[in-house]
């Protein structure tokens, strides 16, 4: 690389649904890299691409839900690849299945997950990814039609597609998340899984067995009947991205809605719930 890069630290407060929101915005502006922190994230662009009012055009900074600041600074020729090294680590979920960088040593598990790690998010390390996770793994997928709504890097769709669905459609609004997603499709052999760039629009006169929906409360609610209008009797909707306190009005919409509650996991005060039809 030619140039010095500028690092962004940007602190989230609260940090879910905006993280993914900003990353997938500051992609799209020519932001490279991202690093998932406990408080925000880091993210860095070469410095000739950065004018000064690049960030005036992210919307997410501007939003009046979120409580975002940043601090900027330059630094040195970075090597990508040995950063991500040391901040992306693999992870183990039930010890039977591992969500990995190419980077990493295969392990011995059941299910083995490679995902390019060029942003962190929807890799398994956030709670509602991990939690979603196991639910595929507790139920059964075999010749299933499965939708993935908002497959960011498309590590739902892949599992369920390893655990004998029948085919797969992983959709997701944003244009890094569809072409992340194609490229991990491919790493991952799974040639059963259709992925789309857009979002509920998409859906009509569509059917499936199980649907996962890893977003966040308000689209869940918002997109709640075209879901179950697409979901075969006796199918599960798996929902996640929304915190513990926001289950009873989740549930109460789904309810009304002919669903029936069945579980949830809680992770951090995140959960991810399963209703059946």
């Amino acid at each position: 690389m030619s140039s010095n890069y500028l690092e962004f630290k940007f602190k989230i407060e609260p940090l879910q649904p905006a993280s993914e929101i900003l990353v997938a915005e500051l992609g799209y502006l020519g932001f490279e890299s991202f690093v998932e922190e406990e408080d925000g994230i880091t993210a860095y662009i070469p410095a000739e691409e950065y004018e000064d009012d690049l960030l005036a055009g992210v919307h997410i900074l501007q939003s009046e839900d979120f409580e975002i600041t940043y601090s900027k600074g330059e630094i040195e020729q970075v090597n990508w690849n040995e950063e991500w090294e040391k901040n992306f680590n693999p992870i183990m979920v039930n010890d039977i299945c591992s969500v990995r960088a190419p980077f990493h040593p295969e392990p011995d598990v059941e299910y083995d997950i490679v995902i390019e790690p060029k942003m962190s998010f929807g890799t398994g390390h956030h709670a509602t990814t991990h939690m979603m996770i196991q639910h595929i793994l507790k139920n059964d997928w075999n010749d299933k039609a499965v939708l993935d709504m908002g497959c960011g890097t498309g590590v739902l769709a892949i599992l369920a597609s390893l655990k004998g669905a029948k085919f797969v459609d992983a959709i997701d609004i944003d244009n890094w998340c569809y072409q992340n997603t194609m490229e991990n499709v491919g790493r991952n052999d799974c040639d059963n899984i259709n992925v789309e760039e857009g979002g509920a629009e998409l859906l009509q006169d569509r059917k499936y067995d199980m649907i996962l929906a890893n977003i966040n409360r308000n689209i869940l609610l918002r997109d709640l009947p075209i879901y179950v209008d697409c979901l075969n009797k006796g199918g599960d909707l798996f929902l996640s991205g929304f915190y513990e306190e926001d289950i009873p009005v989740i549930k109460e919409a789904c309810i009304k809605l002919g669903l029936t509650y069945i579980e949830h996991f809680e992770s951090s005060n995140w959960v991810a719930v399963k209703f059946s039809a």
